[in-house]
């Protein structure tokens, strides 16, 4: 809902200095497997997404970023890589990945593409010619040294090498048997045991990662994700460390309550994680992003904390971004967001950094389910149908209110394919159809992921909800004409109410909210904005207010003409609370996060809005 127009025109707002475009760029995460199926086959693929560019681009984010389309067995989704240089059937071809750049360029989407630099797939031929080799020649033990093979304890080398623990569940090591057919070496793999761990101590791995930025660099990438940042080096000596590494849990030291809710997860130092040398890396690969004059971004995915650890992937010479996971685990709770937001700001203004929030990815159960738990600050590793139920009414309530705050706030923000649709998780999924190895490793104790990669849901009336058999036109010219593939996994009844043709044009819509938050941010520049608490932020009684400021003061010019630039002051409130609260009565115009959260002059519990002050 909005009253009145919260924005200036273009020529009016154009208030930045020359920033890289990742400053405060919007970025759209695809889950290829799960976006768009172009050919039919229950999977969706690269050309799937390349029709579906008209959508982002109604949309208005400022680029995408493409999850694991590599030549991979999939024991993982595609984050076991037997090919980091060609683009794995399933998914189309090289020639679909170049193409997709180029439309995606011309549409003005940057395009940045997932990088797994901690682990190979045990497919890839580095890793089966290690297997294959006698390590007791000299080429077994140089095929051997890209990965971490160790001899094991005890008798006859029986028992791994330490006790550390995979984050999937289980032992972290894998016994291998010698080309005699003795019983041989371990090899780490921090994940699934389909997921041996490089060597980054090899001067070949740093090499061959070098040579693969270039080779996607030189076909007009515009940066990387970079899978588990902080996973590269080891302590030396492999230390014991007997408990199991959380995912993305890892970041939430910093969030009021989370360390002491989960001890386990803030037990420093982690001989895997967060290791000195890892910098290094960095340090090199800015180096080769340098030579590239298109701005290429890298970005670092760590579970690190505390936060003032984490900004050090992102000092100048190193990562661009890191992602905010401390913004994610916060939840639903002004208290728990409004110290995240403090601290995240603090840190990277100590740096120098731009800030990232995200509120959903591919790893997370999606956060308009997780809010409308009975405890929205729960982080659960997957829902199914045994586990509390979210209530979806109210997730959906808060999740559009939780978008208000994250597009809000200073800096780049990066959106799951389905956010803008306001998809709640699949919580009722048949166990018997669970892909994740988490799901494996811990014997169905942690239902995993799959819940939050359920295909998107195109078009209400369609089979798989237009997933399978789109059409050359994109979603909005009706679903093909055909027998469509089963998509790979099933989507649950109700989102036929979230598919985009219920959304696209709607007013009221999700869908709608987020074009319109997107276009207000983009107009008045709040990405680059100046950050300050309101004077009716009050945490402790559910009430987020912040003020951002633009134009005006030493970059208030247009670039173009050079003309001055009025400050704008856009205040975002937000009610976390049981009780309404009173909006502003001084403010020119506003944007509400639903029809019904402004009542008599009150902002209703799990609501927001943002005003644009006189």
């Amino acid at each position: 809902m909005t009253t009145g127009p919260l924005s200036t025109p273009p020529s009016e707002a154009r208030n930045r200095p020359e920033n890289p475009w990742w400053v405060d760029a919007v970025i759209y995460q695809v889950y290829p497997r799960s976006f768009a199926d172009a050919d039919g086959d229950g999977m969706g693929d690269l050309a799937g997404v390349m029709q579906q560019l008209p959508y982002l681009e109604q949309l208005g984010v400022d680029a995408i970023w493409l999850s694991p389309f590599y030549v991979s067995p999939q024991r993982d989704g595609g984050y076991d890589v037997a090919d980091y240089r060609d683009v794995d059937p399933l998914f189309g071809t090289l020639e679909d990945a170049e193409a997709l750049l180029e439309a995606a360029h011309g549409a003005g989407l940057r395009v940045i593409v997932d990088l797994v630099p901690n682990h190979t797939s045990s497919a890839h031929p580095w890793f089966t010619e290690a297997l294959a080799a006698d390590p007791a020649t000299e080429a077994g033990r140089a095929a051997r040294d890209r990965y971490m093979f160790r001899p094991g304890q005890g008798p006859g080398g029986a028992q791994p090498p330490n006790n550390w623990q995979s984050t999937f569940g289980g032992p972290a090591w894998t016994r291998t048997v010698d080309p005699h057919g003795t019983p041989g070496d371990w090899y780490l793999h921090l994940f699934d045991s389909s997921q041996p761990d490089l060597n980054w101590d090899n001067p070949g791995v740093r090499d061959e990662f070098e040579d693969i930025l270039r080779f996607w660099l030189d076909r007009g990438v515009d940066g990387f994700r970079v899978d588990v940042a902080h996973g590269l080096v080891k302590a030396e000596g492999l230390p014991d460390h007997g408990i199991r590494p959380g995912m993305i849990t890892d970041s939430g030291e910093d969030v009021s309550g989370h360390a002491e809710e989960n001890p386990g997860d803030h037990a420093h130092p982690v001989p895997y994680h967060d290791q000195e040398g890892v910098h290094a890396v960095y340090r090199d690969w800015n180096q080769v992003l340098a030579e590239y004059s298109h701005e290429p971004v890298m970005v670092a995915e760590a579970w690190v904390s505390p936060l003032e650890r984490l900004f050090r992937y992102v000092r100048p010479g190193e990562m661009h971004q890191a992602f905010n996971f401390t913004f994610l685990l916060a939840g639903w709770d002004a208290v728990r967001l409004s110290d995240a937001i403090t601290v995240s700001l603090e840190e990277a203004g100590k740096v120098g950094a731009p800030n990232t929030w995200v509120l959903s990815n591919h790893d997370t159960v999606r956060h308009a389910s997780r809010f409308g738990l009975s405890d929205p600050t729960r982080y659960p590793n997957g829902l199914g149908a045994e586990d509390e139920q979210p209530d979806e009414a109210l997730g959906w309530r808060r999740a559009r209110a939780a978008a208000m705050i994250e597009l809000g706030l200073p800096g780049s923000a990066y959106l799951y394919q389905g956010d803008e649709l306001g998809l709640p998780e699949h919580t009722t999924l048949d166990d018997s159809l669970r892909q994740d190895p988490t799901f494996v490793r811990t014997a169905g104790a942690e239902k995993g992921r799959d819940g939050c990669r359920v295909p998107m849901p195109w078009h209400a009336e369609a089979p798989g909800f237009g997933f399978t058999l789109g059409t050359d036109e994109g979603y909005d010219a009706g679903p093909a004409a055909g027998t469509a593939t089963a998509p790979w996994l099933p989507q649950p009844e109700s989102f036929g109410a979230y598919a985009a043709d219920r959304q696209v044009d709607v007013e009221g819509s999700t869908f709608e909210l987020y074009r319109e938050l997107l276009g207000v941010r983009g107009e008045l520049d709040l990405g680059t904005g100046a950050f300050a608490w309101s004077g009716l932020h009050s945490p402790e009684l559910g009430v987020l207010a912040f003020t951002v400021t633009t134009g005006g003061g030493q970059h208030g010019h247009d670039l173009d003409s050079g003309e001055r630039v009025p400050e704008q002051v856009v205040l975002v409130l937000a009610n976390l609370g049981e009780t309404a609260v009173d909006v502003p009565e001084d403010d020119a115009a506003a944007i509400f996060s639903h029809h019904e959260a402004l009542q008599d002059g009150q902002l209703m519990p799990d609501s927001a809005a943002w005003f644009l002050k006189r």
